[in-house]
């Protein structure tokens, strides 16, 4: 059987504790990028609701158009064909 002298035995250690580092580091950078997408992701978000609000308001005053012009037009319907002029 091969022996392991000290020195090994510290490369070894080196060697884990570098590689511990290295994950460390990784570990560090992939939460700064899980932060940035986040902010994206909120600031798409706000877009999103900001588009959506004009949506609905332009869809409110669409509709109430649309009903003021049909009552409009059956107004005008009813008076021609109950009152009509002599």
């Amino acid at each position: 059987m091969a022996t392991v002298t000290d020195t090994d035995l510290q490369e070894l250690k080196d060697l884990i504790t570098s590689g511990f580092n290295r994950i460390d580091i990784n570990q560090a950078r992939l939460e700064e990028k899980f932060v940035a997408m986040d902010k994206r992701l909120e600031l798409i978000e706000s877009r999103v609701n900001s588009f959506e609000n004009r949506v609905n308001s332009f869809t409110g005053w669409f509709i109430g158009s649309l009903i003021a012009l049909v009552g409009g037009l059956l107004a005008i319907l009813g008076k021609i064909a109950f009152f009509p002029n002599p």
